[in-house]
């Protein structure tokens, strides 16, 4: 095991252990700088490869933690990698190629959390390599922790489509949960999204959280009517998340058993199983048709 020394003058030395991990994910600052680790800074100091989801950001980020922090990061081999090529560059790359420190870091936050990374982890598995993933910024649970829901389960929804069925039909998703739903959104469509919830539920308690751990964080919590009235005359630039209260029905979900229960036409029967299993109606109507 080799121990690596971390030097800093602005803060004391730090000595970690340092196991043979091949690939390291690092999760970055998603606003404040001092919410780097010293254990990613070592991560960083160490890295013999870069890999990231822009070369530009990542470079800017190590020159901004290099000047606060009186730190020299040695390493000069930067590559993209991110989901426009993340295939195209697994494609290119051989166990081989992991016998160096390879550390991969998305823009912000942490990487496979909406950001590219997982396919880089799956490649590990696949080939036996063994990699590591270091706690971290992420607003995810940092708006969860901030949203004062008492409820101890969320579903994580990423961002809306920006449009058509796929959009309609993950917000209805989204608005019949039974459990906290929380999702990311850009400036440029949050008012859209908090018109298309106030419609379907007014009612509905939202959460907002805006620039997370930035100079100009803020939050709001109050019915989807208020917030959406609010927002109309508000300044929304910057990246929000959102968490929406459950939904208040108490009844039992559907399921697909009670379907098969239904005495009804098998054309019809087909078409609401066919929904729920994710499969072609021609294929569930089939089967029906053998068990008649």
């Amino acid at each position: 095991m080799l121990l690596v020394e971390l030097r800093n003058s602005k803060l004391n030395t730090v000595w970690l252990n340092k196991t043979h991990v091949l690939l390291t994910l690092v999760p970055t600052p998603i606003g404040n700088l001092e919410d780097i680790s010293k254990r990613s800074l070592n991560v960083l100091l160490d890295a013999e490869l870069i890999l990231c989801e822009d070369t530009r950001v990542t470079k800017k980020l190590l020159s901004l933690l290099s000047e606060k922090n009186n730190l020299t990061f040695s390493c000069s081999d930067f590559k993209s990698f991110h989901s426009h090529n993340e295939k195209q560059v697994l494609s290119t790359l051989t166990p081989e190629d992991f016998n160096k420190n390879i550390v991969y870091v998305s823009d912000a936050g942490m990487p496979c959390v909406s950001d590219p990374g997982a396919t880089l982890v799956q490649y590990c598995i696949d080939n036996d390599l063994e990699y590591d993933v270091l706690p971290g910024a992420n607003a995810v649970l940092t708006a969860f922790a901030m949203s004062g829901f008492d409820h101890t389960e969320f579903t994580f929804f990423g961002f809306l489509a920006h449009k058509g069925k796929e959009r309609q039909s993950k917000l209805t998703q989204v608005m019949q949960s039974s459990v906290l739903s929380i999702l990311y959104e850009s400036p440029h469509r949050l008012l859209k999204t908090l018109e298309e919830i106030s419609k379907i539920d007014k009612e509905r308690t939202i959460f907002l959280a805006k620039e997370l751990s930035k100079k100009f964080q803020k939050t709001y919590k109050d019915s989807a009517q208020n917030i959406y009235e609010k927002f109309k005359n508000e300044n929304i630039k910057g990246e929000w998340v959102i968490i929406i209260e459950p939904t208040h029905f108490e009844g039992q979900p559907l399921a697909i058993s009670d379907i098969e229960e239904l005495d009804i036409a098998p054309k019809i029967k087909a078409k609401l199983l066919a929904k729920m299993k994710g499969l072609k109606t021609k294929e569930v109507y089939q089967e029906l048709l053998a068990k008649i």
